[in-house]
């Protein structure tokens, strides 16, 4: 079978540098995403406090009552692409305007200072502030509160950014470090090549020691193999002398055997045959036993060397030897157990221990005739006493140190079989077990031979002798690495007509639901286009007003359940999605739409429609047309018996568009009240929809028509009627049509399909062309794309951008302060 590869010390290195570092790379993009997340907080707090200021110092008392003006710059401060949400509640906690829902259980501010917190608002996570505007009244002083939330997507995206930042040099660096890792495995172990040189360039017979420059680090390397090499040079040594003195003194029992046996071929006497036969067997015997001990000897010096240390009770070596014994030996040997002693433990080698004692009891056994006793007894200084007492003729005094060599056997062992070895070896085993041998004259004739051994507890474990071979125990290492206004307006419009179905081209396999504003047959060309690709596909489309539209889904009350709803009036649509009604939708042709022209991918713009004014050229001849907001007001001041009841705009209390167009008039226009003071002069009419104001200028009955959509208006000039178009050379208003997928959406993926279809080259060629509804895509082929639509006029294009800036006019206070305003200039005394 074949040998695994040897494991690679420069690659476990390597392994535990790289995990360390990966580790260290990991704990340090963690402190980093920490920071980039507290960063983010800080940075985007002070936007979110600078908002509920701005709210804050619009807080008036008028009346006794709280009221708010709330300033458009109060949204324009936070992100654009998240949802926000706000409340202000009065001293007592009553609801002033905004969110009513927002935070009910946090604390009434009592401080101008921002408090910030984390909490869930409609099932997600936003970031609040709170803070306290001081008011005082007649009912005495007291603290106005202002909450301000936003959704966390932009704090995410910043955080994100900043952690992306940092983990491109966190990954180079980590990449460098282990390079640098590489290089200094590979420097450090360069020493250790010196000494692999220096040891393949010996002599097998060298083993002094080695002396070769090397670092600190690797001199207890070069001691270790210094010191093995001492071992293994005493070991091949006294594997020398083993051998030197085996072949002296094997030599003469069978140089002695040769001569006997060839004595004996000779011998002819039958009686001296069998003499001769006699020493022949003794000699051999002679030989066997010193052959026999001059192996145990080799076999004691090695084992004392390399072998395992265990824990050995004395009292069952005591057993196994005296068991080993030959049978008709065993009866002569006595042991004598002393108490205690069967709990005692001796640590070592139970070869080396079992040849000493059997060693010692051959002796006894070889030189005393009689009875032999192995005594144990347990002793008060940690070490046990094991005695082996004979009555044979003992050993001289003079002879007791010199029986301890090898080779060397007493004056009275003449005509016993022996090889001096055997109390040798005796020697060697207790000494290499910490133990002393001692040779002791027995009272009454005898020897008596005493060992001592120290003891341990029997519960110690095994251990290996220094020099043995070490068990490798596998580190574990862990790593822990570380641990976020649903205000309805007061006013309701009813559904101004039924839905009406487009069939399929063919067998209908699906119905799409569509909810919108824009007049059936304008919108019909899309419908159309959409079904030539999809041919099974069958719409049902509503149309309503703006207002209608928002309230009638709100409410429940559009008849049926829309999968796309269609709107002029983007604030509304804004509101909608604000408020988490709109599914997310990531059209492909997101890519190419103006930035203004979508929020979040949940409203989508993809029309193009300014704001016009429209007169009748029988009416108003060449040259008398006003071509901007001022001069429009102008001319009304100036013949408002001409114009009387002859105007007509939107009325922005019943039409969302309108409301929308003229909030936004307000925001960029110095002139909106003077011109809105000329339209009550001249009594001007109000209506619900571009349509209706079309209608009567182009008949005659009405001569001008303010903020008319273009798209309405460029439709019905190119279809004949008798109106012209006034783009302003001031500043011209362009909206979008917006688009919402509800979250209720029967048909969700059949909503995207239209959407895709809408932004798609052609869908926005319909609008460039029959619908003229104006194409948003730059490039886009047809009659109304934005270029042509651009170069109608020469003031300048505000596009009104799908942001939550547009939430500011319909909060409920400003919207009825507005109102009330606009009632009292333009319809004083009409309902």
């Amino acid at each position: 079978m074949r040998r695994p590869s040897p494991p690679s010390l420069r690659r476990r290195i390597l392994i535990l540098a790289a995990s360390m570092l990966l580790g260290a790379a990991v704990l340090l993009m963690t402190f980093i995403s920490d920071y980039a997340n507290r960063a983010a907080d800080q940075a985007l707090d002070r936007l979110l406090s600078a908002a509920a200021l701005s709210i804050a110092g619009a807080v008036l008392v008028e009346d006794g009552a709280v009221v708010v003006e709330m300033p458009f710059a109060a949204f324009a401060m936070v992100s654009g692409e998240e949802r926000v949400f706000y409340t202000v509640l009065g001293p007592q906690g009553e609801h002033v305007t905004g969110y009513a829902d927002l935070a009910p259980e946090t604390p009434l501010a009592a401080s101008v200072d921002p408090v910030f917190s984390d909490i869930r608002h409609n099932d997600e996570a936003v970031r609040m502030v709170r803070l306290g505007r001081l008011i005082s009244t007649a009912e005495g002083t007291g603290w106005v509160t202002i909450r301000v939330a936003e959704t966390r997507g932009a704090r995410a995206a910043l955080a994100a950014e900043i952690v992306g930042a940092a983990l491109v040099p966190v990954a180079v660096l980590t990449l460098l470090a282990l390079a640098l890792v590489w290089i200094v495995i590979g420097r450090a172990f360069a020493p250790l090549a010196v000494i692999d040189r220096a040891l393949r360039q010996r002599r097998p017979d060298d083993l002094s020691s080695l002396d070769v420059p090397v670092p600190v680090e690797v001199q207890r390397l070069v001691g270790g193999l210094n010191n093995f090499m001492g071992r293994l040079e005493q070991s091949t040594a006294r594997m020398g002398d083993l051998v030197t003195e085996a072949a002296h003194q094997v030599r003469n029992p069978l140089a002695s055997l040769r001569a006997q046996s060839e004595m004996a071929l000779d011998e002819p006497d039958a009686a001296e045959l069998r003499a001769r036969v006699g020493r022949i067997h003794t000699s051999a015997v002679e030989a066997s036993h010193l052959v026999t001990q001059l192996l145990m000897d080799a076999t004691i010096s090695h084992r004392m060397e390399t072998a395992v240390i265990r824990a050995i009770p004395i009292v069952a070596l005591v057993d196994e030897v005296v068991g080993r014994l030959d049978p008709d030996l065993r009866p002569r040997v006595t042991p004598q157990i002393g108490p205690g002693t069967d709990t005692l433990v001796v640590m070592g080698d139970r070869v080396g221990l079992r040849e000493m004692l059997r060693n010692l009891i051959d002796n006894a056994l070889a030189y005393a005739p009689g009875m032999i006793e192995v005594a144990i007894a347990a002793q008060t200084d940690g070490t046990v006493r094991l005695a082996v007492l004979d009555r044979g003729p003992g050993i001289s005094d003079a002879d007791k140190a010199r029986v301890l060599q090898r080779f060397v056997r007493g004056s009275g062992a003449s005509g016993t079989v022996g090889s001096g070895l055997g109390l040798a070896i005796a020697q060697r085993v207790v000494t290499g077990h910490g133990g002393k041998l001692t040779l002791c004259d027995r009272a009454g004739g005898g020897l008596e031979i005493v060992v001592a051994l120290p003891v341990v507890d029997k519960q110690q474990p095994d251990k290996q002798q220094p020099g043995a071979p070490q068990r490798k125990r596998a580190p574990v290492a862990g790593v822990l690495l570380c641990a976020a206004l649903v205000t309805a307006l007061d006013a309701t419009s009813p559904l101004s007509a039924e839905p009406l179905l487009f069939a399929a081209n063919g067998p209908e396999t699906q119905q799409l639901a569509i909810a919108g504003t824009t007049d059936t047959a304008l919108f019909a060309p899309y419908i159309a286009a959409f079904q030539a690709g999809a041919p099974g596909v069958a719409v049902r489309y509503l149309e309503t007003d703006s207002l209608a539209l928002y309230e009638g889904f709100l409410a429940g009350t559009l008849g049926f359940a829309p999968d796309l709803l269609i709107s002029s009036a983007s604030d509304l649509q804004m509101k909608l999605a604000n408020d988490g009604h709109a599914l997310s939708h990531p059209s492909p042709g997101l890519a190419a739409l103006p930035a203004w022209a979508q929020w979040r991918a949940e409203v989508i713009g993809f029309t193009y429609e300014p704001a016009v004014i429209i007169y009748n050229p029988r009416l108003m001849p060449p040259g008398t047309q006003p071509r901007n907001h001022l001069d429009l007001a102008v001319l009304l001041e100036q013949e408002p018996a001409r114009f009387a009841g002859r105007v007509a705009t939107y009325d922005i209390a019943r039409s969302g568009l309108g409301y929308l167009l003229a909030s936004q008039d307000q925001q960029i226009s110095s002139q909106f009240w003077r011109l809105a003071a000329a339209f009550g002069r001249v009594s001007a009419r109000l209506s619900d929809s571009s349509p209706a104001i079309l209608d009567n200028v182009a008949s005659g009955e009405l001569i001008l028509g303010y903020n008319v959509l273009g798209s309405y208006a460029f439709a019905r000039q190119a279809a004949g009627a008798p109106i012209g178009i006034i783009v302003p050379d001031d500043y011209v208003l362009v909206l979008t049509r917006s688009m919402v997928i509800p979250r209720t959406a029967p048909n969700p993926d059949l909503a995207r399909a239209f959407v895709d279809f809408a932004l798609s080259p052609a869908g926005q060629q319909v609008g460039a062309g029959p619908s003229a509804l104006g194409a948003i895509m730059p490039g886009s082929a047809g009659i109304w794309t934005p270029e042509r639509i651009s170069m109608l006029g020469t003031g300048v294009i505000q596009p009104i951008a799908l942001a939550p800036v547009l939430l500011v006019a319909l909060d409920p206070q400003r919207r009825s302060r507005f109102l009330a305003t606009w009632q009292e200039i333009v319809a004083p005394g009409r309902p």
